[in-house]
């Protein structure tokens, strides 16, 4: 290890080597801990900065992520032309302000707000952002209510399955809730009614349903959960709030599922959030969480700044943050509308149906799920398939450029491992057969085999995308 000496780092190691074709009349080392003395050409920086950028491979090959990985040319020089615009700016920039009020109605109306036009919504910098402000507003509210009947408001807690994203984890730490996981079981890994109520009290200050599990991509059954807790404040328990994590099936159930019961048509839900830069086709990032009616989020988490005179009510943890993907999911809106989503989203379901079938059919593997729900699906391996496992396969299949996730599924099923497979717009058919390819002699190599692969201790303990 070179040890520091202070600014500056001697040894190559501590140096990149610019191409000298575009460094011309220098020696074109560059220090990598620090920032150079001179300057370089801005095709210089442009060389080094990209190459780089080029071994994290080919993002449309990247099964691992929920995050949007293709737009249309119009829509990057949409991108292009807006990426300086800070969407706090609300004076400097009226028209994207106007823009994203309209997309926070656009995306009530989708939900099926009872007072779409004028209830309280905002852009966020994605889904994670947005659960964070749900949560605030439970909380809060539940505080009021505390204080108003001259209760204690200590020890507030929150109910989920064990199986959330990260970002659930991350809200009841940072806001100083306690998190009340679910505990998933071998044949169901989604919370339920009947699995969440023994863990209600006085202290939850809300329920988080889940529409896409990020394990297997199946909904969680949000309808059965809301009558569950309905019945629980009409026999005089606690009346706790339901939001819905809506991350990427807030962009997939309406066009594809569009009689599914999960949104504001269900009074027990206050809440939903969701991704733009998932399934609402935008690059990253941009999310969106809408209340049901305006009452439900309190009035004092909102701020007030001037805005062309009038007045403009702002929530988020974010200030300065892009404009330019506000502005593409307005893209997207107008660009697509309800059929044209329908069909994008059809079109990512019918490739993962028919790769879950054929993957499902291979003696090898059993599914967990077949991509009915999110166009998701989910694997592990028979017990049958002892020389080799799904890490294995995983590291066979990033060789041919393709990142397909190995990880463990959540407490009391960790044992088990998982492959998992998430199909976004710009995966056509023809990628979908050449992923099929490389799987089948991924698969036929790894079974070749006279003993099993070396095991490198790399394997994370779990995976938050």
């Amino acid at each position: 290890m070179t040890k520091w000496t202070g600014r500056r780092t001697a040894g190559p190691e501590h140096h990149v080597q610019v191409d000298p074709r575009v460094a011309p009349g220098g020696d074109g080392l560059v220090p990598l801990l620090s920032i150079p003395d001179g300057q370089l050409s801005a095709d210089a920086a442009y060389q080094l900065v990209h190459d780089e950028a080029m071994l994290d491979g080919n993002s449309r090959l990247n099964l691992a992520t929920f995050v949007g990985t293709w737009m249309e040319p119009q829509a990057l020089k949409i991108y292009t032309e807006t990426v300086d615009k800070n969407m706090i700016d609300k004076d400097e920039y009226p028209q994207t302000a106007a823009i994203e009020e309209r997309c926070v109605r656009i995306v009530a109306d989708l939900w099926n707000s009872p007072e779409a036009e004028t209830t309280a919504g905002t852009s966020t910098i994605g889904s994670s952002e947005a659960c964070m402000l749900a949560g605030m507003a439970f909380k809060r509210r539940w505080q009021a209510a505390r204080r108003a009947e001259g209760k204690s408001t200590e020890a507030p807690n929150m109910i989920m399955s064990a199986g959330v994203q990260v970002v659930w984890e991350k809200f009841c730490n940072y806001w100083e809730v306690e998190p009340r996981y679910v505990p998933v079981a071998d044949g169901n890994l989604l919370l339920s009614a009947e699995s969440m109520l023994p863990y209600v009290d006085e202290n939850t200050i809300g329920v988080v349903a889940i529409l896409g599990s990020t394990f297997t991509g199946d909904y969680e059954p949000v309808a059965e959960i809301a009558a569950a807790l309905d019945q629980l404040a009409a026999g005089g328990g606690p009346d706790v709030p339901l939001h819905v994590d809506a991350a990427s099936g807030g962009f997939v159930a309406p066009f594809l599922q569009p009689d599914l019961v999960w949104d504001f048509r269900l009074p027990r839900v206050h809440s939903i959030s969701t991704s733009g830069h998932k399934y609402g086709l935008v690059y990253p990032g941009v999310g969106w969480v809408v209340w049901r009616t305006a009452d439900l989020l309190p009035e004092d988490l909102v701020f007030h700044v001037s805005y062309l005179g009038g007045d403009m009510p702002t929530f988020g943890l974010n200030f300065s943050r892009p404009g330019a993907q506000v502005l593409l999911q307005y893209y997207t809106f107008v660009r697509y509308g309800r059929e044209g989503f329908r069909k994008v989203q059809q079109a990512a379901q019918d490739s993962a149906v028919f790769l879950s079938s054929a993957i499902g059919a291979m003696p090898q593997f059993e599914l967990l799920s077949d991509g009915t729900d999110l166009p998701v699906f989910a694997w592990e391996l028979a017990p049958s398939v002892t020389n080799w496992d799904l890490h294995d396969l995983s590291r066979a299949l990033r060789e041919r450029g393709w990142l397909v996730p190995a990880y463990p599924l959540p407490p009391d099923c960790e044992d088990r491992t998982i492959m998992r497979v998430v199909v976004r717009a710009g995966f056509s058919p023809d990628l979908a057969r050449l992923l099929l390819t490389a799987v089948e002699q991924s698969v036929a190599w790894l079974d070749s085999l006279e003993s099993p692969l070396p095991r490198p201790d790399d394997h994370p303990p779990t995976y938050h995308h």
